[in-house]
Parts: C-alpha cells; sequence; structure tokens
C-alpha cells in the first residue's frame, strides 16, 4: 500500500487541487487521498503495485456498485413496505441503472480528474457512470459506511429517487417490446447493418420489424444503441396498446 502512495504522491500535486476538486465533489474532506487517486487512474496508465497487481478504478468500480445497491435497497425496503421482493429488484435496477450512472456522473465532471493515456474525447459514455461507482468505493475505504451512505443520499436519492416516477420509467425500450411481442404473439425483427456513412466513427443502422412490417428505423454509434433507439421509436407507435397488455 505504501507503495501505491508513495505512486500518487509523485505526481505533481502540490498546490492541491486534486484535494480541493474531491473536497468539492464529496462535501467533506478526504482522509486517505490515495483512494480517490485509484478511483480516478485509468488502466491505460499501467500502474502496478509492489505484487504485479493492477492499480485503476475497476477494482473500486466493482466495490461502489455494491455500496450504491446495498443503501438504495435499505432506502427503497423502508420507503416502499408494501413492495415485494420483484418490485423493490426493478425499482433499485432502475435507481442504478447504466444511463443514469453516466448522467450522475456527468453531472459530477468526473472525467476531468481522470489520468489516463487515452484522449478523454476517446471514451464512451459508460466512463462517467464507472467513475461514478469507483468514487463510491473509494468512499467506503476512506471514511467507512455511514459517509458513504450520506454521499449516496445527498448525490443520488435526495435528488434523483422519486418513486412514482420511478414507477413509470422504462429501463430497456428493446427488453420491454420484446417482452410485448412475445406476450401478444407477434414476430419480430431486428435487421443490425453497418452504416458507412461519413461519419468519422463507425455507425450502424438497424430496421424494426413487428409482424414482418417495417415500423422503425435509428442509427448510432453501436448496435446496441441503434436496436435500444429503435425500440423506443416503435415503443411510442404502440404505447396504448403497450400500455393495455402491462
Amino acid at each position: 500500500m505504501s507503495y501505491i502512495k508513495n505512486i500518487f504522491n509523485s505526481r505533481s500535486d502540490s498546490d492541491g487541487n486534486f484535494f480541493v476538486a474531491v473536497r468539492h465533489i464529496l462535501g467533506f474532506k478526504p482522509k486517505a487521498l490515495h483512494y480517490y487517486r485509484t478511483a480516478f487512474t485509468h488502466r491505460s496508465m499501467n500502474i502496478k503495485d509492489d505484487n504485479g497487481n493492477a492499480v485503476n478504478y475497476e477494482r473500486l468500480e466493482f466495490l461502489g456498485d455494491a455500496m450504491l445497491g446495498s443503501v438504495i435497497a435499505s432506502h427503497l425496503y423502508l420507503e416502499v413496505p408494501s413492495g415485494d421482493e420483484g418490485y423493490l429488484t426493478k425499482m433499485r435496477s432502475k435507481v442504478v441503472s447504466r444511463e443514469h450512472l453516466n448522467e450522475l456522473g456527468k453531472d459530477l465532471k468526473l472525467i476531468s480528474l481522470v489520468e489516463s493515456k487515452i484522449p478523454k474525447g476517446q471514451f464512451g459514455d459508460n466512463i462517467h457512470g464507472n467513475l461514478f461507482e469507483a468514487l463510491v468505493g473509494a468512499i467506503f475505504l476512506d471514511r467507512g459506511y455511514k459517509y458513504c451512505e450520506k454521499f449516496i443520499y445527498k448525490k443520488v436519492i435526495i435528488p434523483y429517487v422519486d418513486i412514482e416516477k420511478l414507477e413509470g420509467k422504462v429501463i430497456s425500450y428493446k427488453s420491454l417490446l420484446i417482452e410485448w411481442c412475445q406476450k401478444e404473439k407477434k414476430t419480430f425483427d431486428y435487421n443490425v447493418y453497418e452504416d458507412t456513412g461519413n461519419d468519422d466513427i463507425k455507425h450502424f443502422s438497424v430496421k424494426l420489424s413487428i409482424d414482418d412490417k417495417v415500423v422503425s428505423k435509428a442509427r448510432a454509434t453501436s448496435k446496441k444503441k441503434a436496436e435500444e433507439k429503435a425500440s423506443k421509436r416503435a415503443f411510442f407507435v404502440f404505447q396504448n396498446q403497450i400500455s393495455k397488455t402491462f
């Protein structure tokens, strides 16, 4: 551990900019700054400890995910005493969805603190959510469960967890649409193909057919995003019918 501390202390941080930035995000004073250094270290830095273990935010991301799930689950359990296991699981998934965590990471501008050999403009959206989870993991190791819980309440639960709104929130339009098609005995097909347009970044296009009729089209930088976008458009086409099924 001392080796890791020395690595991070060797970085030019004499003016305390990193400490000030972290304290501003947290709302309290961090004690062991090296945890936060790790939380903002990308694997491309290729830093290892004395035992050859990689030092980057990925393990903290795992820990932060568990802490978020624990605190959110506790809150929902107490807030909705009538909710069964399935309901609580679905609601927790909505709060800690990748899309939501990415928004939280963006709001806090966490990517501005990342140490990486990869240009920040080349990262995908998920980097924001990954950093948020890693930050939560760092808080837990640095200050314990209570501080971690307070941070999650302040940054996640109080501003964003509205039970009524969450109940109506769709996590995945594709999953919802497929489930509806299966219930209603409808055939569906996602015809995805590479879009060779003039963009610098490769795109994919998709045509979504239901009962052999094209109902929506979409284009995005990945197959998954294109399918989700097409599914969302199809959802609004069949919204009235879907709402009757569910």
